[in-house]
């Protein structure tokens, strides 16, 4: 019994295998999506094996005289089987079953599943799978269909206690790196971007003086010495000068003298 409800159990540590807490699964063809459990009950845990039995009587006679109209069957079905026996098809138990009670449990609304550090927070999908130890609620009730009668297990929440070894598959990341020290290993050195300075800019447009062109330097007239009037020019040959010549003021031409 557990919260005062007979047919109700919590369970102490128990390892969990065929893990669909997040996704429902059809277990036959055609029938209904369900979110399930196997509970790998271990036989050292007499506690939980009671508590399992007495609410499965509790079921029982409930079912009794709401379903059965008071016949119970004399073999009544229950979910609980041993891990060192067969299935009920006959085909024996795997080696993780072992030294354990087994048992189903289903629901079809979504279960919670928290760790035991943080039972507000759910547990995200890759930190849910099949080797891993936890507590469960479980809810026991009596069914009759289509002729069979007997008591069913049905699904609560879980809190998951611990890793464990997978099972049917790849491990998850938190067992693969569990206890890593990462100080352990040689870190590589920080890359360092280049400093950004600042980039050398053109220097200002100033207006550029006009280039300067040589002159060519002014040509002046050289004086000669006057042909006519002033002094007389100087014959080479005798040394004496020339005789002058009078100008005409009309025509401006000399005068023979």
């Amino acid at each position: 019994m557990y919260q005062n409800i007979p047919t109700k159990v919590l369970t102490n540590e128990v390892r969990l295998s065929y893990v669909n807490l997040t996704t429902p699964r059809v277990s036959q063809q055609g029938g209904e999506a369900k979110y399930s459990v196997t509970l790998l009950i271990p036989k050292s845990d007499v506690t939980t094996k009671a508590n399992i039995d007495a609410s499965i009587e509790a079921a029982a006679r409930d079912a009794l005289g709401k379903l059965w109209n008071g016949v119970r069957p004399p073999m009544l079905p229950i979910p609980i089987y041993d891990g060192d026996g067969v299935r009920a098809n006959g085909i024996p138990f795997g080696p993780e079953c072992k030294n354990c009670w087994v048992m189903t449990a289903g629901a079809k609304n979504k279960p919670q599943v928290v760790h035991q550090s943080d039972i507000n927070t759910e547990l995200a999908p890759q930190d849910i799978y099949s080797g891993m130890y936890a507590r469960v609620t479980i809810n026991f009730f009596g069914y009759n269909s289509n002729g069979k009668k007997g008591v069913g297990c049905g699904l609560g929440n879980v809190m998951k206690t611990r890793d464990g070894e997978v099972l049917g598959g790849g491990a998850p990341a938190i067992v693969d790196f569990a206890g890593i020290d990462d100080a352990a290993y040689p870190q590589p050195a920080p890359q360092y971007a280049p400093a950004a300075y600042p980039q050398p800019t053109a220097p200002p447009a100033y207006p550029q003086p006009a280039p300067q062109y040589a002159q060519p330097a002014p040509q002046y007239a050289q004086p000669t010495a006057p042909a006519y009037g002033g002094a007389p020019a100087i014959n080479p040959l005798t040394g004496q000068p020339y005789p002058q010549r009078a100008i005409n003021p009309l025509t401006g031409m000399p005068l023979d003298v």
